[in-house]
């Protein structure tokens, strides 16, 4: 793939140079394994697991773990057009070369896409039709919970925590290899490794449960991690060339027992497991500094109810605004945030705040088991507007079981109370109900419920847009009712869903998660063709009978879960199993209870927590005092040193616009522990300052940046910690001082080379030289104005022969004077050469900046 990357929309996607990439030779390897995202690089690389597994595989001797995402649409048409399959970002190779390729499924609309990526690796689709050649297809995530819409495309799939499950399932592999052990054999040694499912080895039908076909391969129970401070976290981890998550994001705690009848991670991911505090403070020091993020979140299903919340925001807060580093605190329920720790985030951002009651009135509330009561909620919010902020979405679901419509209008009344909780001061007040359709989940004390159908969700969503109409200050916004109609399908479903995924994927159904790309459409066709009606799917389904995943064990057990549906139906709270009394929903071993988990039944299971009762003081009812943020002992604006950095810019890092050095710099200079002067304001920035930019796929010897630091420090002090601190393609090649003043002389004078290649480059070099006997040389740019025009020759101080070409190579080397006027080299280029696609196709053409400088270049 890395040749096609001049014709590829946004190249950076696919580099695989980020700075703390992991590279293994093939000599350091016997299983090489891909660890595949369906879905586009920004959104990948935000994911937490995918850093997880990428560390866990890669620290292990004998395996290494690459990365692949989902190409765009234009991409894959790129590939495709030049017979090019899918690769690794790391070493480029083929997935269809690996050992294993392993997908992260992190919701049911990415399935297709999973369809897509092995269609463009040259897989076959189906774990039938793949033989000895071909890799190992694993799946994991929260989806694979009901694997079956997957099932036949699927060699194995891997339920439950996956840091041991995935290199203990890798090792496995390796030892086949070495003993010429056959797939099938392979797959069969499989049985009892916790959290393997092989869904080869299950027969489905239809609806019901799946068929076991071995006598002693009939339930999977999931793979736990049982004590999360043994586990190794990553904290050198590759740094994103841009993601929708670019932060440093560190799992606090695993698994969350609120007993929200409606959350399948809730029942999923049982027991709570905590990391220390001396764990996360170890984790915080060290993956800022190695990783150079302005940014770090605390992560968990429930940040708010970390038991020891208040000592590690404490702890971190002083730390991390020494240095701008921002603190983010998602996931968080009402009383679950002390007033000390709201004090203190109000004092570095309030950009808004987010709270989930998920239910209008109280009643639908205690069904659901949510555990927010109306006067807590708005005790919350007038301490959010007492601390500065002035807005506030609160989330909400239609369709939950037993909803009526004075549930639907309790949602508004709600909505009214928060905004007159604000008092009259607030002049920017604007508080957000964002609505989603509810989908029964399986695992879920509600998986036997119905699903509103597609045409019940449109109705409710007009009727509450007509009842938010004409209200000021209050918005509604709602989820794309056919993503939720199409989840419910797919998370409710069986194995007669996987031709219809093959089907609609053959239509074009690509990036189903996405509200601009979805085409429902092509899923019912598809659904219609295999004789199928969606709606079933959708359909309540008989308590006491069979579902088409209880195969697959998450530890919680069928009575539990019927319990707690009677207790939903009869209003009745579950109070939380960390601080109340225990449920026995079937997961823990402690106190003498027997976990249904037979293959982790030697594992101590029970939840960890750091401190027995939490340490935030949500009853405390008194105002919150302002919070003054601590007197940082340095001055994060001042100029103790200017330098300007001189570096290269080729190979893979000519892709990476100018737009992404700001963060790339940023981050290796925290890396390098050279502390930037920030400037002042609300929002400081980095003081940074960089040449003309370059044209994305143009390599560079010679460009530069201006950067102020706050410490005095010698520029051979600088140059020594940068080394090794930028991405690959790029490094400083020397450090020159700078006078303090704020302007600087910008160079007038660059030179280039123009490569040619082909059996075309010597006539090329030819018209291109005899440029320099023409009167004039025009180009032209559209701008909104329309075409402009521009002589370039009058920039033109000479050019010659290109004397540094390769065996069938010919060019030009050029001296640009851009003193009275600037061309983009690379848009004079185009203008010039007649067959344009020729610029951007891989090896035809090559261009370099070599020089700037302040006085004109001599004539080589």
């Amino acid at each position: 793939m890395k040749e096609l990357l001049p014709l590829l929309p946004k190249p950076s996607r696919y580099l695989g140079s980020e700075w703390g990439t992991i590279r293994k030779t093939p000599d350091q390897t016997r299983v090489r394994a891909a660890l595949a995202f369906p879905d586009l690089y920004e959104v990948g690389m935000s994911y937490m697991g995918q850093r997880i597994l990428y560390e866990a595989v890669n620290r292990c001797e004998g395996l290494a773990a690459e990365r692949v995402y989902s190409p765009c649409r234009e991409a894959a048409a790129v590939l495709r057009e030049h017979a090019a399959p899918l690769a690794t970002m790391e070493s480029d190779i083929p997935l269809g070369e690996l050992d294993a390729v392993a997908f992260s499924l992190t919701h049911e609309l990415c399935y297709t896409n999973v369809l897509f990526m092995l269609d463009l690796a040259g897989i076959p689709l189906r774990a039938a039709e793949r033989d000895e050649s071909h890799p190992l297809i694993v799946a994991g995530g929260g989806a694979c919970f009901n694997a079956e819409p997957l099932a036949d495309f699927m060699d194995v799939m891997v339920i439950g925590d996956g840091e041991e499950a995935l290199p203990d399932l890798l090792l496995r592999l390796a030892d086949a290899k070495d003993n010429s052990l056959s797939k099938m054999d392979f797959l069969l040694s499989l049985r009892g490794l916790p959290g393997v499912y092989v869904p080869s080895f299950f027969e489905g039908r239809g609806a019901g449960a799946p068929r076991p076909l071995h006598e002693n391969y009939v339930r999977v129970g999931k793979a736990i991690v049982d004590d999360l401070d043994r586990t190794p976290f990553p904290t050198r981890t590759p740094v994103p060339f841009g993601a929708v998550h670019d932060r440093l994001t560190l799992e606090i705690a695993r698994g969350c027992t609120r007993g929200c009848r409606f959350c399948q991670a809730g029942m999923l991911y049982r027991p709570v497991r905590e990391r220390g505090l001396d764990t996360l403070g170890g984790l915080l020091t060290k993956g800022l500094a190695e990783t150079g993020w302005e940014e770090t979140s605390f992560l968990s299903l429930s940040t708010g109810d970390y038991s020891a919340l208040d000592a590690l925001f404490t702890e971190s807060f002083d730390r991390c605004a020494a240095e701008q580093v921002a603190i983010s605190l998602p996931s968080l329920r009402v009383g679950s945030l002390s007033p000390a720790i709201m004090a203190r985030m109000a004092s570095i951002r309030r950009t808004g705040a987010t709270i989930a009651p998920e239910a209008g009135s109280q009643r639908l509330r205690d069904v659901i088991n949510k555990g927010v009561d109306e006067e807590g909620l708005l005790e919350h919010v007038r301490r959010l507007f007492e601390n500065g902020w002035q807005s506030v979405k609160l989330y909400f679901m239609i369709g939950l079981p037993t909803e009526t419509k004075e549930d639907l209008d309790a949602i508004l009344d709600l909505c009214r109370k928060v905004r007159g909780a604000a008092g009259p001061g607030i002049k920017r007040l604007q508080v957000t109900a964002a609505v989603s359709p509810f989908v029964p989940k399986p695992h879920t004390p509600f998986q036997w419920d119905r699903q509103l159908t597609l045409e019940e969700m449109r109705e409710r969503i007009g009727y509450l847009r007509s009842l938010f109409r004409y209200e000021k200050r209050i918005t509604l916004k709602h989820h794309v009712a056919e993503m939720s109609y199409l989840e419910g399908v797919f998370s409710r479903g069986d194995r007669r869903l996987g031709p219809v995924l093959e089907t609609a994927y053959r239509k074009g159904a690509l990036f189903s998660s996405w509200k601009d790309e979805l085409n429902l459409q092509d899923y019912l066709d598809a659904l219609a063709e295999h004789g199928l009606n969606p709606d079933d799917f959708l359909a309540a389904r008989d308590p006491q009978g069979e579902l088409p995943w209880e195969h697959l064990d998450s530890g919680v057990s069928r009575r539990f879960l019927l319990a707690e549906r009677e207790r939903a139906l009869s209003g009745k709270i579950t109070p939380d199993c960390r601080y109340h009394a225990c449920r026995n929903c079937g997961v823990c071993n402690h106190e003498g209870r027997a976990t249904g988990l037979a293959a982790e039944a030697h594992k101590e299971i029970h939840p960890r927590l750091v401190f027995s009762e939490r340490d935030q003081e949500p009853g405390d009812s008194s105002p919150s005092e302002p919070f003054t943020p601590p007197e940082v002992e340095e001055d994060l604006s001042a100029k103790g040193t200017h330098v300007r950095l001189w570096l290269h810019k080729t190979g893979p890092a000519s892709f990476l616009s100018q737009l992404e050095l700001q963060a790339i710099f940023e981050r290796a200079f925290r890396r390098a522990g050279i502390p930037l002067s920030f400037s002042a304001g609300f929002h400081p920035m980095p003081r940074l300052s960089f040449g003309r930019a370059l044209s994305v796929g143009v390599e560079s010897r010679a460009e530069w940046v201006n950067v102020y630091i706050r410490k005095p420090l010698s520029p051979e002090e600088i140059f020594k910690r940068l080394v090794g601190q930028l991405p690959g393609g790029m490094c400083v090649t020397r450090v020159e001082p700078l006078d303090m003043g704020r302007k600087q002389e910008q160079p007038g004078f660059e030179v280039w080379s123009v490569v040619f290649i082909g059996d075309d480059a010597q006539e090329r070099q030819s018209r291109w030289l005899a440029l320099m006997d023409a009167d004039e040389v025009v180009v032209e740019r559209k701008n909104r104005k329309g075409v402009k025009r521009t002589d370039v020759r009058p920039l033109m101080l000479w050019m010659v022969e290109e004397p540094d070409v390769a065996e069938g190579e010919s060019g030009v080397r050029i001296g640009f004077d851009w003193s009275d006027g600037y061309a983009n080299p690379l848009t004079i280029l185009k203008d010039i050469e007649p067959e344009k696609d020729l610029i951007v196709a891989p090896g035809s053409t090559r261009l370099m900046k070599l020089e700037q400088s302040f006085t004109a270049p001599p004539r080589p």
